[in-house]
């Protein structure tokens, strides 16, 4: 009897060890369940509390790497500029960079030009990049496109020069030929031809004075603000009228399709050429960037040639355009020359002109009033046929309704690859 008792004993005694050890290893394999492993700490880290919404308001593109260089949070211009690809940091200096702040924790700071990728063009894309420790285990990195700044200081930089040594030539001029002068006090002759030599550099001093500031107008001024339908016909007129004289003194024909203002019926309409065309902005403007193409035209033309002004309206998504195109019998421009030819201080021929008191701004200053008035001019050449300018402008009514409904509107139209008035009938040649 009491052994079978101790049997019993000892077995009630083994079942509740059985059991407590039974429930111990649940237990415990409930608490293994929910600690974080490894694994989960690299596939799903958590952001601070507050950054995820920080990061989506800044300029700068954003980055955060986890411990082990995955990508754990990437803004859309970051993948814009390439910096993310397949869930990594593509930028091996950057990644570097990153790894060093995770070790140390300091923050660090670089500018670096990258490739741009699948742009097939060769110019690097400037950055800034910072990088800092964001908690114990990310870092963040934010990147700064500094291309277009860089752009602008470069221009910058270039102008400068450039209106230094243009103000530099005449300036240097007048100095040598005043001691000249002074030096010939007793020559009434050489006195005379001195002066005359002052004279021409001091017109060319003010020209580009006054170029660089009609430059600076038109890119500061809105030329919208005054607008007002303008006569095409005017503006040609007051376009060759400006350049009468040096085209008589090279024995140049100046010819327009375009009536002057005297060529009215008693009904006030046009007798023949195009009809009553407008174009909406600003006059004197206008009137500015016909008149360089023209000057260019007559400057750059060998004597006893022609220079053709041409306008005509065209049709075009969103209201008709007026087309000004000015064709003259020169040299030409070549293919490696026409990319340059809007740019400040270029010229094609310095040294003619210097001969012509070109500054290489008239062109610049063309560029920026089509732009600002919601044109383009575009340009045809070939060397030893001549070339057309052609202004492309929104005709009045419909620039102006498109100025009031989409400010800012441009139309865009690709260069010709011929002179477009190539076949038009001979202008009337005017008085």
């Amino acid at each position: 009897m009491d052994v079978n008792a101790a049997v019993a004993a000892a077995a009630a005694i083994a079942g509740v060890l059985t059991g407590v050890i039974a429930m111990l290893a649940f237990r415990w394999s409930e608490r293994d369940q929910k600690r974080p492993t490894r694994t989960s700490l690299h596939t799903d880290p958590v952001l601070p509390p507050g950054v995820d919404t920080v990061l989506s308001v800044l300029r700068s593109s954003a980055v955060v790497l986890d411990e082990a260089d995955a990508v754990v949070k990437a803004s859309s211009a970051a993948y814009a500029l390439g910096l993310v690809r397949g869930g990594k940091l593509s930028v091996e200096p950057m990644l570097q960079m990153a790894r060093d702040t995770r070790r140390d924790g300091e923050i660090r700071q670089v500018e670096l030009d990258l490739p741009r990728r699948g742009t097939g063009r060769g110019e690097a894309l400037a950055v800034s990049a910072r990088v800092a420790p964001l908690g114990s285990r990310l870092v963040l990195l934010l990147v700064e496109d500094l291309t277009e700044a860089r752009r602008i200081e470069a221009v910058r930089r270039d102008f400068v020069a450039n209106v230094s040594h243009e103000l530099k030539t005449p300036v240097g001029a007048l100095s040598l030929l005043s001691e000249a002068v002074m030096d010939a006090s007793d020559d009434p002759e050489a006195v005379q031809r001195f002066a005359g030599r002052m004279q021409i550099e001091a017109t060319r001093l003010t020209n580009l004075v006054q170029e660089l500031i009609d430059l600076s107008r038109v890119q500061n001024d809105d030329p919208l603000e005054d607008a007002e339908p303008v006569r095409v016909d005017e503006l040609v007129a007051e376009a060759i009228d400006r350049c009468r004289h040096q085209a008589g003194t090279k024995q140049i024909t100046m010819a327009s399709n375009v009536w002057s203002p005297e060529g009215i019926d008693q009904d006030g309409r046009r007798e023949g050429g195009t009809a009553d065309l407008h174009v909406w902005g600003n006059r004197g403007q206008l009137a500015a960037a016909l008149g360089n193409l023209v000057e260019n035209a007559v400057n750059y033309s060998p004597a006893r040639t022609r220079v053709g002004i041409v306008a005509r309206r065209v049709p075009a998504p969103g209201g008709d355009m007026i087309e000004l195109a000015v064709t003259d019998q020169g040299i030409g421009i070549s293919d490696k020359d026409k990319e340059r030819i809007f740019e400040r201080f270029y010229r094609v021929d310095p040294a003619r002109s210097r001969a012509t008191g070109g500054t290489g701004l008239g062109l610049a200053i063309v560029k920026h009033v089509v732009a600002s008035h919601g044109g383009e001019v575009t340009v045809w050449s070939a060397e030893g046929q001549g070339s057309t300018f052609t202004l492309r402008l929104p005709e009045a009514g419909a620039a102006r309704d498109r100025a009031q409904q989409h400010p800012g509107f441009d139309d865009e139209a690709g260069p010709t690859d011929s002179s477009p008035y190539a076949s038009l009938p001979a202008p009337e040649v005017l008085p």
